[in-house]
């Protein structure tokens, strides 16, 4: 069962906690956004949606086909803030067929360093706190993504890892996955392969020599045990935090109820970050990624 607990007054993490998230790759920190920041961060996210969607040319995030990954647009998106859409919202001609607000699948991917708002949910010594006892050392925030999960139309997200998409030598990615509404088996919570990280990474998410982009698999391809999935139900305010070697998943929402989510991923500043990977800052970033203060 994977663990779930809360901080205590110092910020730190009970011990069992700790060594869970070594043996299973996860827990589950409670209460640890009040409801207020929640929908503080809802509503910016929704502006961000008004200013960046309608001039968005209409890339489809897609964990099947990657086909996001062509899309000049998505790459530009490691400097900025792109917003990406539900295949679901377009008709077979592809016309929006549900309100503007309604069709985004995504923001991403640096709102933790352009925008304020997200900025300051962001950083901050309890979540340094939770970084240094997980074992993250100098963290670095690479990467930032809202995720809206839409109501009956939120899409399906494959299991994959995120050191995939963000790998170090050695690993060191750490995700923090904020539940910013009620995430249950309704609306496509998480979920996850407890234990299964401690089998290595399956493929590596690379810039090829013409600029492209491929996911490469490692050898030996480790077998995930589809038996061991959980399901990650999350009430509103609650911080799931992952090794980026921990396999999860989302299903698609069918329900009237979105999901919206919030993710941060940090790597340690003292691990080689390869040139290969796709997320490269601009020199406007100056450091190009900051930490938790």
């Amino acid at each position: 069962m994977i663990e779930r607990c809360r901080l205590d007054d110092t910020h730190a993490l009970p011990m069992r906690a700790r060594e869970a998230f070594i043996r299973d790759g996860v827990i589950v920190i409670e209460d640890f956004v009040a409801p207020a920041a929640c929908d503080a961060l809802r509503e910016r996210a929704l502006e961000l949606v008004a200013e960046h969607a309608p001039a968005a040319p209409g890339t489809v995030f897609s964990t099947r086909d990657q086909r996001h990954a062509k899309d000049a647009y998505f790459e530009a998106s490691a400097n900025r803030i792109g917003a990406f859409f539900e295949e679901g919202a377009f008709d077979a001609s592809g016309r929006l067929q549900v309100p503007l607000v309604r069709a985004v699948n995504k923001l991403g991917h640096a709102m933790h360093d352009l925008d304020p708002v997200f900025g300051a949910f962001s950083r901050g010594p309890r979540l340094q706190a939770v970084a240094e006892c997980v074992g993250l050392r100098d963290a670095k925030l690479v990467q930032s993504m809202y995720i809206f999960k839409q109501p009956g139309i939120g899409g399906e997200v494959m299991c994959h890892q995120d050191s995939t998409y963000l790998y170090t030598e050695p690993e060191s990615v750490v995700g923090f996955w904020f539940a910013i509404e009620d995430a249950h088996r309704g609306n496509g919570c998480l979920g996850g392969l407890p234990g299964e990280h401690r089998k290595g990474l399956k493929e590596v998410f690379r810039r090829q020599p013409d600029g492209s982009f491929r996911l490469e698999q490692r050898s030996p391809l480790p077998a995930w045990d589809a038996g061991r999935l959980e399901w990650l139900e999350a009430p509103k305010g609650t911080l799931i935090v992952f090794n980026g070697s921990f396999p999860h998943l989302s299903e698609t929402n069918r329900s009237a109820q979105s999901r919206h989510a919030y993710t941060l991923h940090a790597v340690s500043g003292s691990a080689e970050y390869p040139a290969s990977n796709w997320i490269q800052r601009e020199p406007g970033f100056d450091p190009p990624f900051r930490g938790f203060d």
